[in-house]
């Protein structure tokens, strides 16, 4: 999930270098907030377990409808102080939704360990993405619409292993979605810096989501190949 998927009515007006910078900026300091939502929504959701019966077709339901429902509600109002606070909400209930896939990796021996991995993969991604996006120089706009038929083709992939629950497939779909998001991460990026993307709440939200995909991905994988039971 992207919301290059669900992005209604982008800017498209022409920043200069410095106003580049400043949402480029602003993005990041917002990026990092929106981190600690998520680990306390996460958090909760493990120690309370309120998410363990969200399985199945039920879960796949709540997901999508708070998520979509999430990122309207970012869309209709980044421009307008209720922006922050919806975005923050929207992490708190990402955290939640993830709590289930932690709370199963710390079920194993070295699930700790496991889960600092992810983060510190996801986070060389992150910055192998932001160097290469100050260095190249060519427009990468081009790669939006094939990044969109990947995750499309990702999504109905997600919705179908959720019924037939196939680890082989969650397998496949995991290290597509971390070669996608990564992608995505620096496509959004480059639209940051060549001022196609001009508000700072909707970059939040697109780098949020390519980060908070390639994290759990690579939890997932990391849980299969390398679980320890005791």
């Amino acid at each position: 999930m992207n919301p290059e998927v669900t992005n209604w009515g982008s800017a498209t007006q022409v920043l200069s270098q410095e106003e580049r910078h400043k949402v480029l900026r602003n993005t990041y300091w917002l990026l990092a907030l929106s981190l600690v939502p998520t680990v306390l929504g996460a958090w909760i959701g493990v120690s309370t377990g309120i998410t363990q019966s969200l399985r199945g077709g039920i879960g796949l339901v709540v997901f999508l409808v708070g998520a979509f429902g999430f990122m309207f509600t970012i869309e209709k109002t980044k421009n307008s102080a209720a922006g922050v606070p919806v975005l923050l909400g929207f992490t708190f209930f990402m955290g939640l939704m993830l709590s289930r896939l932690i709370g199963m990796v710390l079920g194993f021996k070295n699930g700790s360990e496991l889960i600092m991995t992810a983060f510190a993969g996801t986070a060389g991604v992150f910055f192998v993405m932001a160097s290469l996006a100050t260095v190249i120089k060519r427009d990468l706009s081009g790669m939006g619409k094939f990044l969109f038929v990947g995750v499309l083709v990702l999504f109905v992939g997600s919705i179908i292993n959720v019924f037939v629950g196939s680890t082989a497939g969650m397998m496949a779909i995991s290290v597509a979605a971390i070669a996608i998001f990564s992608a995505y991460m620096l496509y959004d990026l480059k639209q940051i810096l060549d001022g196609g993307e001009t508000n700072y709440i909707s970059a939040t939200l697109a780098l949020y989501l390519d980060i908070f995909n390639v994290f759990q991905s690579l939890l997932a994988l990391l849980g299969i190949f390398g679980g320890e039971r005791d």
